[in-house]
């Protein structure tokens, strides 16, 4: 077999393509990942993005949720994930509610959190909040352990997950139905609606239901729907891949541009040598080489895959992503107008003006071309559950991350010509929309670093300049159900990764079980890959 190994290339080296190289390597398939970047990991890395201050960010992707530990046993990944000491703390905005008050949800505390439903105005609403979650739950330990198998059908699933479950809440109706009948204050519907609109533009009660999809992938993970932190950044999660590739045989290579994809499992690359971002003129590349695989697998966006192979290419419209991520690193945590101590509000995911009608607005807002006032937002402070991606000076210092993600923030509001200019409304419009809910702006918290403030923000357009994500999208590409309605007619229509190019398989976030960092996408490709492949691997 040493002679004869079947081929496959791996476009994209992000920790999907990583996933399905560790895992087709160790079964002896010779293994070939093509990056473009100088460096492997995709989104899911850590960088010291502040000159001269010693913080390891985890820039573009942050939090693990349906990464599973099938996966991390599999592949003997040191990777150990830590769960957040709050789930959510939502302040109330300014003419929802009680002034200075805001809904502490402890997962460990249910008293805490009646308590604290009550100081809002909306204690009866905790047991509906409570309810709504127990009948996703139920469904999440239906649905998750299924995804690292072949899919389920839609019925399968359905009588597995029993009538107490969600189901038919998540799946037959827009979302904004079940939210509005399981609680009636704004603020905690606004706690519930945010899990259907990261990463994602849409109403709440759009009849295509991608809001729907996007709920159920954020309730799922680990059967819990836990949002976790990996210790060392999620460049921990992307760098033990790397070395379980490499150790099981995969060559990477980096720096180099696929720019050709036959369906035949023909790839032409080049190599990167004038280090120009995506889209800029005068691209100097070096040696082309071309070769025949038996399967290529695709780790980039099913848009990007589209342009390759061309005419042959399947018609992918160009995804849109819906955000705005701004990275910064704090002196000190700011003061809260609330009573609380600023280690649990932001312990977990704070919320920043989503409650449910600020939510409708900026949708609304957004489509008619305007960026959302105030613009809703969530905020993560990684440093407060891993202090272990900070040095140790800043460490002793009291120095946090703060990480906010604004939704309804839709590529269609960018340009190429006016990006610098919108990011930096974009990032005003952040910072107005947090100092909203603090006791003091936070600009002045700012740690100044050795090229000025510690502050940096990404729109849709710089994801897709440094990423290669179509439209900014982080997911890839609308999320599609975790099933099939019909049973399989091939073994990578069954692991949903099928292009109708038997020898090319989607192996990213864009196949069907893909978004967020799961690894899901590259493992499912790799096991389609290896039944294809079973008889030259005997």
């Amino acid at each position: 077999m040493a002679n004869d190994r079947p081929t496959v290339a791996i476009i994209g080296g992000g920790h999907n393509g990583l996933t399905a190289a560790a895992y087709l390597a160790r079964a002896g398939v010779a293994v070939t990942v093509l990056e473009r970047l100088p460096h492997v990991g995709g989104a899911a890395v850590s960088t010291h993005g502040f000159a001269g201050l010693d913080a390891r960010l985890s820039r573009y992707s942050y939090l693990v949720s349906l990464l599973p530990e099938r996966i991390i046993r599999d592949l003997s990944l040191d990777v150990r994930l830590a769960r957040r000491r709050t789930s959510s703390y939502t302040p109330v905005p300014e003419g929802f509610g009680p002034p200075g008050r805001g809904l502490l949800v402890d997962a460990t505390d249910e008293a805490a959190t009646r308590a604290s439903f009550a100081g809002i105005g909306a204690a009866e609403d905790a047991d509906g909040f409570a309810r709504f979650f127990e009948r996703t739950s139920r469904l999440a330990a239906t649905l998750f352990p299924t995804l690292t198998g072949p899919l389920p059908t839609a019925s399968a699933v359905r009588e597995a997950a029993g009538a107490a479950s969600a189901w038919s809440e998540v799946v037959d109706a827009p979302i904004a139905d079940a939210i509005e009948r399981a609680v009636s204050h704004d603020l905690v519907r606004g706690v519930i609606a945010t899990d259907a609109l990261i990463g994602t533009f849409a109403a709440l009660d759009d009849p295509g239901l991608e809001q729907n999809r996007c709920l159920l992938y954020h309730v799922i993970g680990g059967g819990t729907g836990d949002w976790n932190v990996p210790i060392g950044g999620m460049g921990r999660v992307s760098g033990e891949l790397e070395a379980a590739a490499r150790a099981a045989g995969a060559t990477i290579l980096t720096g180099v541009t696929v720019t050709r994809v036959t369906p035949d499992g023909e790839v032409t690359w080049e190599e990167r040598v004038g280090g120009l971002p995506m889209g800029s003129e005068g691209l100097r590349t070096g040696t082309e080489l071309t070769a025949e695989f038996d399967l290529v697998l695709s780790a980039v966006a099913p848009h990007v895959l589209a342009g390759l192979l061309g005419p042959e290419g399947d018609a992918v419209p160009r995804p849109e992503g819906a955000q705005v991520k701004v990275n910064m690193l704090l002196e000190r945590l700011p003061r809260l107008r609330e009573g609380i101590a600023v280690e649990a509000a932001f312990g977990g995911t704070f919320h920043v003006n989503e409650s449910y009608a600020q939510l409708g607005a900026a949708h609304a807002a957004a489509l008619d071309g305007r960026i959302p006032e105030p613009l809703p937002c969530e905020i993560y402070c990684h440093s407060l559950t891993d202090p272990t991606i900070l040095g140790d000076d800043l460490r002793a210092s009291g120095a946090q991350t703060l990480t906010a993600f604004g939704l309804q923030v839709p590529d269609r509001l960018l340009s190429w010509e006016t990006n610098e200019r919108t990011r930096d409304e974009l990032e005003r419009a952040v910072l107005a929309s947090i100092d909203s809910v603090l006791a003091e702006p936070i600009a002045p918290l700012l740690m100044e670093g050795a090229r000025g403030p510690a502050i940096e923000t990404k729109t849709t357009l710089d994801i897709e300049d440094a990423l290669a994500m179509p439209g900014g999208h982080i997911f890839h590409g609308p999320l599609s159900w975790p099933w099939l309605e019909e049973p399989a007619a091939s073994a990578a229509e069954a692991w949903g990764v099928e292009t109708r190019h038997p020898r090319i398989l989607l192996a990213g976030s864009g196949a069907r079980r893909g978004g967020a960092v799961s690894g899901i996408g590259g493992h499912n490709a790799a096991h389609a890959a290896l039944e294809l492949l079973a008889d030259r691997l005997r």
